[in-house]
Parts: structure tokens; C-alpha cells; sequence
């Protein structure tokens, strides 16, 4: 099967990838665990490894960000601050790394007990389109300091960036094996998770990510899962407006609405809603719409036809509910799939906008009686990836913070994902954890050790 690579900005046929074998791909894996004997054996030289290859990432960042640009629309800006992030989970892992394997000691009965940290194999690695480096980085700089080594399988919409990230390893002298790209659509997927690998860690939606639990844990085989959510942003009775209203943007419009945890659910107190929508409304108005290679660009396209077709079924369904169109609602340009910030108000829980993921640039807007409302309103969701709070009272905040169903909480800014901090969700969002030393450990042996003088027989439960 051919897979075509598409720019959202132009329609045009970038590249097309044949799909790799099924003796391809175990050939790739067998390399990987053959690599793996040897990988696991020296923490320093892998630091040192992930230090040259953030190099060469900063090196290689204004080509790497034309990539994925070209590949799925983002403003070139927010490419390139992509890449710079990828370099900088590299040195968070290789300055870090080993301070988290370090051997744990505790006190038991015996003379000695300590609790090792050993790489488990080789990590299938299943990643979506949104954030092709960083996606697929931010795994693999934990894992690979770990011991593990690696093999991708990038979405078929950003194969290329895939394939550049396996090049920028062979750029770096990393050695053979180490890290490597599959070439393929969802079947390579599938065989990927059959094949000889150890554990697997996917990112994409939470339909997809059950198929994957279900077949990786139908082989006995660990798996990671961070898959999407429907984000609340929760506009309290004494927040910030100017403040407020700014992050809103940032919030909702960063990759064209394409990221997991972008605010996708607007929760405003009544006695600061007029102000709030007014200065949200204005400042999404102002963002600059188009050609994603320019500097001036503020958004992109959406990544395809699918994609903005989506957008456009959610809003209609919206509005013949009662929903009122506050900004956009519309196409952009005869060519791409361009879509207007969106505002949307009076929106109800029986909308699908309410409920699903909204994944693109439209933000639905709520208006509550007060906090309890808004939190109640909040944890009616399938998802629980990530929330933000906006409150000038901490001790409010702290409050609330601990009553949304989420993995992630903000206070007074948007989420983002940062490597020295867990990152994931509860619910529908997924299970497990990426970055921090919390994602670090995922994917290793936690062994426990104990030495014994002399036998123990004064027991009587295994």
C-alpha cells in the first residue's frame, strides 16, 4: 500500500511511502535487540549520546521545522520552538538520568536490601501527527537513557518527520540499532506490537488506544497510554480577566487546536462572562490565519480534509442546538484546509462539542453560576487529561485543583508538558506516565535485591 504525504496548506502530494514488509520490521526489531545487549551496559556514553544529539537537533532545527510544517500545517514558529523543546528533554534525561536509576536502598530484615532499576528490551513506539518530534522525543529520551532501545512508528501523515528523527540518530554517530523508523500505515502498527518487542507506549485517540491496550496486554506485554483529552478552563469569580483572556488564545489556538491538551472547555463565572468573551473574542480575532512558513503566521491549517470536515460537523450540530457563533465558524481560502478561531457560546451538555474532543480551532463557551458549578461540569467528561484554573486566591485554587478529575492541573497559566513533571491522565485519557522520573520508570525492571545471612524459616506466607 502506498501512503501519500499531503500539505494541509496547499493540497499537494509531498511524498509517497511504500509500506515496509512484515520481514522488514522483524528485521528492524531483531537489529534493536541486538543493540540492546550492548546499550544497556554504560549510563555515561548514553548520556553522552543524548547531549550530541541534542546538538545535532539545534543544528538541524530550521530544516527539521520546514518538515513538519510542510507535513501538517503548523505555523513555523511553533515548529521550530518544537524542535528546541526535543533538544532540551534530550539534556533533561542525559544531566538527570542517572540520578533517577540510582540504586534505591531500604531497611528489612535482611543484611542488605536495595531496589535496581534495569532497562526491559526493546520499546515499540506508536505516534501521532500533532507533534511529530516532540511526541516521539519525549518517550524515547527516557527510555533510551534507560538502556532500552527504540522503534518508531510515526503517523502516516508525518512519515517524514519520523524518518528525519532516525537520521538526526545517525547524524549524531548514535550506533546502529538504537533508534529506528518503520515505514507503514496502521497494520505496521499492529505488527509492531506483535513482533519482538517488549513493551509499547501510543499516543492518539482513546478508541485506537483500546485496541492497542487489548493487544499489547493480550501478550503480556507493558504498555503506555496517553490518549487525548476535552481539557476544562475554568474562569473563577475573581480571576484575571486580561490575564485570563490571554491564555484562553494561547490555550485553545496553539497548533491549530491539534494538541491533546490544549483547553477545549470553557467554564466562565456569570459576573465576569460579558468582560471575559468580550477581550477573548478581540484577541482571537486578531490571530493572524495563513501561509504556515511565514514568521508572521499565528495558525495554520488543520492537518486534512478529515480534520476540518470534523470541525465543521461539530460546530453545525452545535448551532442547531441553540449554540451562538461569538467569532469565525467558517473556511479560510479556497486552498487548505484553513479554519477562522472560533468562539462558540450558550453551549449545553447534550452538544456533541460538550462531550467530544474538540480537535481544532474552536472553543466552546459555558456560562456558570459559580466554582462548584463550573468543577461539576468539568468532571462530566470522559477525559481527564488536563485543566487550568484562573483564580487570584491560592488557597481557592488549591482547593479546586484537587477536585478536577484530571492527571494535570494549572493554576494561572495553560498546560503544557514539561520533562521535569508527569505527564498524563485518568480516565479515558489514558494510564501511565511520560517525562519526569515518574515517565523514566515505565519502562524499566524494578528489581528488588535482598542479601541474607542466614535462612529465614520463621515464616509461613509466601
Amino acid at each position: 500500500m502506498v501512503i501519500k504525504s499531503i500539505n494541509p496548506a496547499t493540497e499537494q502530494v509531498l511524498a509517497e511511502y511504500e509500506n515496509m514488509t512484515k520481514e522488514e520490521l522483524a528485521n528492524i526489531v531483531k537489529n534493536a535487540r541486538t543493540r540492546f545487549s550492548d546499550w544497556k551496559t554504560d549510563i555515561k556514553r548514553r548520556a553522552d549520546f543524548l547531549h550530541i544529539f541534542a546538538d545535532v537537533l539545534r543544528k538541524n532545527k530550521q530544516h527539521l521545522a520546514k518538515v513538519a510544517t510542510s507535513e501538517m500545517g503548523k505555523a513555523i514558529k511553533e515548529s521550530l520552538s518544537e524542535v528546541e523543546k526535543c533538544a532540551w528533554v534530550m539534556e533533561f534525561y542525559a544531566d538527570n538520568g542517572q540520578a533517577f536509576l540510582n540504586d534505591e536502598v531500604v531497611n528489612t530484615d535482611a543484611r542488605k536490601s536495595f531496589i535496581a532499576f534495569e532497562p526491559i528490551g526493546v520499546i515499540g513506539s506508536i505516534m501521532p501527527w500533532n507533534f511529530p518530534y516532540w511526541q516521539a522525543l519525549r518517550f524515547a529520551a527516557p527510555s533510551l537513557m534507560s538502556g532500552n532501545t527504540v522503534v518508531l512508528k510515526p503517523a502516516s501523515v508525518t512519515m517524514r518527520c519520523g524518518i528525519e528523527i532516525a537520521n538526526m540518530f545517525k547524524k549524531a554517530g548514535t550506533p546502529d540499532g538504537v533508534f529506528q523508523t518503520v515505514v507503514g500505515n496502521s497494520s505496521i502498527a499492529e505488527q509492531l506490537i506483535d513482533s519482538d518487542v517488549n513493551a509499547i507506549t501510543f499516543t492518539g485517540s482513546n478508541v485506537a488506544g483500546a485496541k492497542v491496550a487489548q493487544r499489547a496486554t493480550g501478550k503480556i506485554k507493558k504498555c503506555v497510554l496517553e490518549l487525548g483529552g476535552s481539557d476544562p478552563f475554568i474562569v473563577c469569580t475573581d480571576a484575571d480577566v486580561e490575564k485570563a483572556s490571554t491564555g484562553a488564545v494561547k490555550g485553545r489556538f496553539i497548533n491549530c487546536g491539534q494538541s491533546c491538551i490544549a483547553s477545549k472547555r470553557f467554564f466562565v463565572t456569570k459576573n465576569l462572562a460579558p468582560e471575559f468573551i468580550e477581550k477573548f473574542t478581540q484577541k482571537a480575532e486578531k490571530l493572524k490565519v495563513g501561509d504556515p512558513t511565514s514568521e508572521e503566521t499565528d495558525m495554520g491549517p488543520l492537518v486534512n480534509l478529515d480534520g476540518l470536515e470534523k470541525i465543521e460537523e461539530l460546530v453545525r450540530d452545535a448551532t442547531s442546538k441553540g449554540a451562538e457563533i461569538l467569532a469565525g465558524g467558517k473556511r479560510l481560502h479556497s486552498k487548505g484546509y484553513f479554519y477562522a478561531p472560533t468562539l462558540v457560546g450558550k453551549v449545553t451538555s447534550d452538544m456533541r462539542i460538550a462531550q467530544e474532543e474538540v480537535f481544532g480551532p474552536v472553543a466552546p463557551i459555558t456560562i456558570v453560576e459559580n466554582e462548584r458549578e463550573a468543577i461539576k461540569l468539568a468532571n462530566e467528561s470522559q477525559f481527564g487529561l488536563g485543566a487550568s484554573i484562573w483564580t487570584q486566591d491560592l488557597d481557592k485554587a488549591g482547593k479546586l485543583s484537587r477536585l478536577v478529575e484530571s492527571g494535570i492541573v494549572t493554576v494561572n497559566n495553560v498546560v503544557i508538558s514539561d520533562p521535569r513533571i508527569p505527564f498524563g491522565g485518568v480516565k479515558q485519557s489514558g494510564f501511565g506516565r511520560e517525562l519526569s522520573r515518574y515517565g523514566m520508570l515505565e519502562f524499566v525492571n524494578i528489581k528488588s535485591v535482598r542479601f541474607y545471612d542466614q535462612l529465614v524459616i520463621n515464616h509461613h506466607v509466601e
